[in-house]
């Protein structure tokens, strides 16, 4: 009998760098040893060559149940583990009911048991009026976050909560680690630009940015923030789009209080002014990309000035795209087979260390923040076996050939220069670099552990 399950030969890369002809043991969907020259004898053994061996990509903001329901999780992790996904982190608002109750979470969770292909960390959230004595009760059983709007986009899937509740949530969060994320638009602004870009008869998407100016966005950030340093709690901003954004943060994490700021990859990828015309609605986000920014946010990334970089996957189908008015549009794209080779891509692109920031952003940070380091986001022995081989292979996304139910991307005919060749979870191989070999219900459901962010 061998002593351990599978040997993966190749690159390793460790949180002190590259490790070359390098081996790693996985026994009981744990790393059991790590090493150099001859690897040792396993039931299982597989010779990555020259590719890359990192850490399963956590993917720090996922929408995988607001469409088809908590059995959009199957489609959703099948795309994870074919993007090198290994961990989702799921927002809260569910279709038709948001995740703010122990009963809604067990519910999640038994879904995750049934459909996941990834592991499966979760945001919850409260309702407008509801009690902060529901807040504990999710925390003692995993939640990794809290997230909260301040624009109304559904009366009951994804409310508009009140400052001064979000101050009282707040309050209730500050004597723990738990972040309170936000999705950071001011709700008067956005609606009296958005009724007089309609008045104007401009419908396009060069208008959607305008009718939700960084106006708006930084309002809504900056009164967050202000209200997580009244609380002393740890205030996030679930996504920026505008360098001023990541200045707001700093401000407020210079002053001594507990403040994040998070990109999504798509923003560093698309601007209206330039992809607008092609892509349309395709890349109609909330907040949305705007004109101008890319290279800005590239810079906030390389400075350490952004959390982690996540996907903001949604499940919206096509159809959804299609309407008459940008404003009609839904909101959203997919996202997680395109963010590990998006990334990558974008940073080698511009002469960054690809290969460091990507671990650190896409792995580590993410590992960090929600709680799950070290036993997730890094290759070292005792860690979960969640692992991604990376290839130097270019690719040109065509998303017909994804893995989810959805089949389109606003990455389409994007040239990447990565791949991903194989994907592990849980010890277990996942992904074989062309099909899903793993069965749902391989993830498991990834409750916060005890790493903290500050």
């Amino acid at each position: 009998m061998t002593p351990y399950d599978t040997v993966i030969r190749g690159t390793l890369v460790l949180a002190d760098g590259p490790l070359d002809h390098a081996w790693i043991t996985i026994r009981d969907g744990r790393i059991a040893a790590i090493g150099t020259g001859e690897a040792p004898t396993a039931a299982e053994a597989f010779d990555a060559g020259s590719d890359l061996i990192i850490p399963g990509v956590i993917d720090g903001q996922t929408h995988a149940c607001s469409y088809g329901g908590l059995p959009g999780i199957r489609s959703t992790t099948r795309s994870a583990v074919a993007g090198g996904i290994t961990t989702i982190v799921d927002m809260p608002y569910d279709n038709p009911d948001p995740l703010n109750t122990l009963a809604r979470l067990d519910a999640k969770i038994a879904a995750i048991e049934e459909h996941a292909h990834a592991n499966v960390a979760l945001y919850g959230t409260v309702m407008p009026g509801q009690s902060t004595d529901d807040i504990e009760p999710l925390i003692a059983a995993g939640i990794v976050a809290f997230k909260i709007s301040t624009f109304e986009s559904s009366p009951t899937r994804f409310p508009r909560i009140s400052a001064n509740q979000i101050l009282e949530v707040f309050d209730a969060l500050a004597p723990t680690d738990i972040p309170l994320g936000v999705h950071n638009e001011d709700q008067e602004i956005v609606r009296a630009r958005i009724a007089a870009a309609k008045a104007a008869g401009r419908d396009g998407i060069e208008a959607h940015s305008e009718s939700r100016p960084p106006a708006a966005e930084h309002a809504a950030t900056a009164q967050f923030l202000e209200l997580g340093a009244a609380a002393g709690a740890h205030a996030h901003i679930v996504h920026l789009t505008t360098t001023r954004g990541f200045d707001l943060v700093e401000n407020y994490l210079n002053d001594g209080y507990r403040a994040t700021g998070e990109l999504c990859v798509h923003y560093l990828w698309f601007d209206p002014d330039i992809d607008g015309p092609e892509l349309g609605a395709k890349m109609k986000v909330n907040p949305p990309i705007r004109p101008g920014q890319i290279e800005a946010l590239w810079d906030d990334v390389a400075a350490g000035r952004v959390a982690f970089v996540s996907s903001d996957h949604s499940s919206w189908p096509i159809d959804n795209k299609f309407t008459p008015s940008i404003f009609e549009a839904g909101a959203g794209v997919p996202g997680l087979e395109t963010l590990l080779p998006a990334f990558y891509t974008g940073a080698e692109m511009r002469g960054f260390d690809a290969l460091q920031m990507t671990v650190e952003q896409l792995c580590e940070r993410p590992a960090k923040f929600f709680g799950l380091w070290p036993q997730k986001g890094s290759l070292q022995v005792g860690a979960d076996a969640d692992i991604t081989i990376l290839k130097a292979e270019p690719q040109v996304w065509d998303s017909s050939r994804a893995h989810d139910d959805l089949c389109w991307s606003p990455f389409d005919g994007r040239e990447f220069s990565v791949r991903v060749a194989r994907t592990y979870v849980g010890g277990k191989l996942a992904f074989d670099g062309s099909n899903v070999v793993n069965a749902p219900g391989d993830g498991r459901y990834a409750a916060r552990g005890n790493s903290t962010w500050f």
